[in-house]
């Protein structure tokens, strides 16, 4: 259900949302935001196959 904003959005709406936040942030900042929630990403990911790797070496004890 969520995920039912982002499926009316279209290109138009998009480029107003980029458009704000370059405003609200500047330029220089939108590259480190969009690093840290790449390595935000990559950490979550990979916790969660940490995770799901983790019982599995429960049931083999």
């Amino acid at each position: 259900m969520p995920f039912l904003i982002f499926q009316s959005l279209g290109p138009a709406e998009l480029l107003i949302i980029f458009a704000i936040v370059v405003v609200l942030f500047g330029a220089s900042r939108i590259g480190d935001i969009g690093g840290s929630i790449g390595r935000g990403i990559r950490e979550f990911r990979r916790e969660v196959k940490e995770g799901e790797q983790e019982p599995d070496e429960e049931k083999e004890k």
